[in-house]
């Protein structure tokens, strides 16, 4: 049974340090929104340059910010979670946009039981879908598109699956979307484009770390480890090769 449009609340968290640079267009896209019924979160890492001046002259938002020193950006997005109130969130790099439809069409798709609201998005100028292979291949990219944008989590699957790792700088999400969605979240796509995955991110900049940890997080959650060895040589010769 689908739920009234707007009986819960959405949150968007965004994770920033100095990010002057590209924040507007987050902020824009978010004024937009067809569905204005959301609070956005932002953890800053104590900037140094202009961002928080941009983020303290916002009045036409419902804004929370928080500011000071973290440990990474699950650091800062678990710190989000704690305090948001949104039943479910999304994550928002500083450098990615949201279509207008995002929040609606989001909010639209909660259902009874439902735990995980996965759409499409674009990375460069290709559009990218959820299921992009098994998952011993793709990890948490079978059940989701992506985890900045392209995925809404209901806050509740903390509590069974705790928060974002800090063994994982660059790649804690996958191993929460994976635990949750191998183990009883139930995960629901829809076939609808919500929005631009910036590529200044960590995960995007260093490729080699960004690998290195998803091969951790496929060894741990994957029982044919020789599979994964592989995969993780083959990947690592295709970097080679092409730069």
């Amino acid at each position: 049974m689908m739920l009234e449009n707007n009986k819960y609340k959405i949150s968007v968290i965004t994770a920033v340090y100095n990010a002057e640079s590209c924040i507007q267009n987050l902020i824009e896209s978010l004024r937009v929104q067809q569905d204005k019924d959301f609070e956005w979160v932002v953890i800053d890492g104590a900037s140094t340059d202009k961002t928080l001046k941009i983020l303290n002259e916002i009045n036409d938002l419902n804004i929370k910010i928080i500011s000071e020193p973290d440990f990474g950006i699950y650091d800062a997005l678990n710190k989000g979670i704690k305090i948001c109130s949104g039943e479910y969130y999304l994550v928002a790099g500083a450098d990615d946009i949201f279509y207008l439809n995002a929040i609606s069409d989001y909010k639209s798709a909660i259902e009874n039981k439902i735990d995980i609201i996965t759409a499409n998005l674009v990375i460069g100028n290709k559009i990218i879908k959820p299921n992009r292979g098994p998952s011993w291949r793709s990890g948490m990219f079978h059940w989701i598109s992506q985890h900045s944008v392209g995925v809404l989590i209901k806050k509740d699957l903390h509590r069974v699956y705790g928060y974002y790792s800090h063994k994982y700088p660059i790649a804690a999400d996958q191993l929460f979307i994976k635990k949750s969605c191998q183990d009883k979240a139930i995960c629901k796509e829809i076939n609808v484009t919500v929005g631009e995955f910036g590529l200044n991110g960590t995960s995007s900049i260093d490729d080699i770390g960004g690998l290195t940890e998803c091969f951790r997080i496929q060894l741990i959650t994957e029982k044919i480890k020789i599979v994964q060895y592989i995969l993780f040589i083959l990947r690592l010769l295709k970097r080679y090769i092409s730069t």
